[in-house]
């Protein structure tokens, strides 16, 4: 069985590397694409830019989003995600630093599927990662894994 791809769009290193680590330490070995601003992950997924060329119908089990992203802010990033055919069923958790109101009803309001807010405590932030990547990954049934047989 293939393993599915994780995009994480994420501007600060620290919080790639973290995530990286927690996923690593959680042994979830998935495929992490990174993406370090909001325009960089929109050509990722329609294989645009430096990614031209890349097959677009394999799409990500997950994206982990922040909110707060240079070039095109994260809630941009969903809004565009979610009106483009090819990728509006794809799973989107918003894992950010933000704990806002209106950022937390916008994201849903987007169709967002969930929202986390990033734990400060590093043990925290393991277990939180760890939990996401099972989750989205190994346990979640999308359109594209049910139609493919794949699990």
């Amino acid at each position: 069985m293939e393993k599915q791809i994780i995009l994480l769009i994420e501007d600060n290193p620290d919080d790639v590397a973290l995530t990286l680590r927690a996923f690593k330490k959680s042994n979830i070995s998935n495929r992490v694409i990174v993406a370090k601003d909001g325009l960089d992950a929109l050509d990722y997924l329609h294989g645009t830019g430096q990614y031209s060329g890349r097959e677009t119908k394999e799409l990500p089990a997950v994206v982990m989003l922040d909110l707060n992203l240079p070039k095109l802010d994260g809630l941009e990033v969903l809004r565009k995600i979610r009106q483009d055919e090819l990728t509006a069923l794809i799973p989107v958790v918003i894992l950010t630093s933000s704990a806002e109101q209106k950022d937390v009803v916008e994201g849903y309001r987007l169709g967002a599927n969930s929202y986390i807010r990033k734990p400060v405590d590093f043990e925290q932030f393991i277990e939180a990662v760890k939990l996401l990547g099972l989750y989205w990954t190994l346990w979640n049934e999308t359109p594209s894994s049910s139609l493919s047989g794949r699990r």
